[in-house]
């Protein structure tokens, strides 16, 4: 039987969590928990079994995050914690939250395992040592059968988004992988919604669950929902319409197909966007790319199926518009839930065509508003008005994480040796072979002049250009 949870404190410091934990936290400007991060840490550090339904955008990675570094031993040489999520991109996130919680604890691996790339470098990181393993069902499965990826010391396992798995049928690869895990171990599943599988899965995997529920339209609420009505052949015009009336920082535009993905964002880049494309053609290097690009400000629009519906961290994402409605409530409660997060508000516009005005009675329904269908803009832009463009270029930087480079680093070479002020230089991401970093556009030239050097060593640093791909 599930067990509730109690009600909640509100301050991380109310929690058990090290000296080290807490000034990460602190560090990086999580005042106060969420609801799903109040409800589930008190019975996460205690070491109880957690099924909670939480949305994408409450906080629960930090939430997940925080029990496992709770737990992990850096002294001890095995992997103590596995997180299994249906998705790349999904389970690079999560990777990075937990290894910037974990920048003040020492010798913290974090090692992260899925398809789409060459298993090589990921053997030989396996063999480096890991602590802490996030990957998708299939690739875990490829790793732990041929020998180089062992839990005999798992303490904590991780099923996030397991509906998505289920969905994506990894039922079979998520039991292979948890058969080679002890029985004896703290078990988290997270899931958007409870079907009766999900439900399953947990009485089979976990003991005495303490049941966390945040509400999937939490997000939505902060969200200003537009509908536009447009006919079939005029949404590539209504978008145009829409972007340069409203001349977004940063806009999130779905589509339901590849082709539609690939032929719009043709269009834009041509009209002038800053713009990328994000679909299930590309190889894992190149969605890594279109989403660093994109998070760091350099892209100001991207495009994309919904391969980025779910898992997608963009911090102050301004805008979300459905080219096309989703078939499925479920998909459009994630879609829009890229915008107004951490409390902020967001909007969504969405574009239907006359044929479609049943799915808007569903989502009236799902979200419990009167959707009132909206004109486009009276006051059409000049057709010749340039795009807004972004405020910082990325730079690509010849090193990366087995190069022993930092944020740090990067950011000293910059401020330091190249001169530009640490108010111009953005957001770094480091990889394990290169690093981007992101660079006010007005002092790029002055970075790529004089920047030579990081603590002694020569790298090289190039401008990173958009290419948007028309095939």
């Amino acid at each position: 039987m599930l067990k509730a949870a109690p009600v909640p404190p509100s301050s991380f410091s109310a929690l058990p969590l090290n000296s080290a934990l807490l000034e990460a936290v602190k560090s990086l400007g999580y005042a106060e928990m969420t609801p799903i991060q109040a409800q589930a840490l008190p019975a996460l550090l205690a070491g109880k079994d957690v099924i909670a339904q939480a949305d994408t955008g409450t906080g629960k990675t930090a939430a997940f995050a925080l029990g496992i570094l709770s737990r992990v031993d850096p002294t001890t040489p095995c992997v103590q914690a596995l997180v299994i999520c249906p998705t790349r991109e999904l389970a690079e996130q999560i990777s990075k939250e937990i290894r910037r919680l974990a920048r003040l604890i020492p010798n913290v691996r974090v090692v992260t395992l899925t398809g789409g790339v060459q298993t090589g470098p990921q053997r030989v990181s396996l063999e480096g040592g890991a602590h802490v393993v996030v990957g998708t069902p299939g690739r875990l499965q490829e790793h732990l059968d041929k020998g180089r990826l062992r839990l005999e010391g798992l303490r904590v396992l991780v099923l996030d988004e397991a509906d998505r798995m289920l969905e994506m049928g990894f039922e079979a690869a998520i039991r292979a992988v948890i058969s080679h895990a002890p029985s004896k171990r703290q078990t988290l599943l997270f899931s958007a919604t409870f079907p009766d599988a999900i439900r399953k899965m947990s009485a089979v995997y976990q003991h005495a669950p303490v049941s966390v529920t945040v509400q999937a339209t939490a997000t939505s609420a902060r969200t200003e929902q537009r509908f536009h009505e447009v006919s079939g052949g005029k949404r590539q015009d209504a978008l145009l319409t829409l972007l340069l009336h409203h001349r977004p920082e940063s806009a999130l535009v779905f589509c339901n197909t590849k082709n539609d993905c690939r032929a719009l964002s043709v269009r834009l880049a041509d009209r002038g966007f800053a713009v990328l494309a994000l679909h299930g053609d590309l190889l894992q290097p190149e969605r890594e790319h279109a989403l660093t690009i994109f998070a760091n400000g350099t892209c100001t629009i991207l495009v994309a199926t919904d391969v980025a519906a779910r898992g997608l961290d963009i911090k102050d994402l301004e805008l979300v518009v459905n080219y096309n409605l989703s078939p499925m409530d479920e998909v459009h409660v994630h879609r829009i839930g890229r915008t107004g997060r951490a409390g902020r508000q967001g909007l969504a516009l969405s574009l239907f065509t006359p044929g479609e005005r049943h799915r808007l009675a569903a989502l009236e329904e799902t979200f419990q508003i009167a959707i009132k269908p909206l004109p486009l803009p009276l006051a059409m832009t000049d057709e010749n008005a340039p795009p807004r463009l972004p405020r910082m270029s990325t730079a690509r930087i010849s090193g990366g994480r087995n190069d022993k480079l930092r944020p740090g680093d990067i950011l000293g070479a910059l401020t330091t040796d190249a001169g530009i002020p640490g108010e111009d230089i953005g957001k770094i991401d480091i990889f394990d072979r290169f690093s981007y970093v992101a660079i006010a556009r007005s002092r790029l030239p002055d970075a790529l002049a004089r920047f030579t050097k990081i603590k002694g060593r020569r790298f090289k640093l190039t401008e990173v250009r958009l290419v948007v791909s028309k095939t």
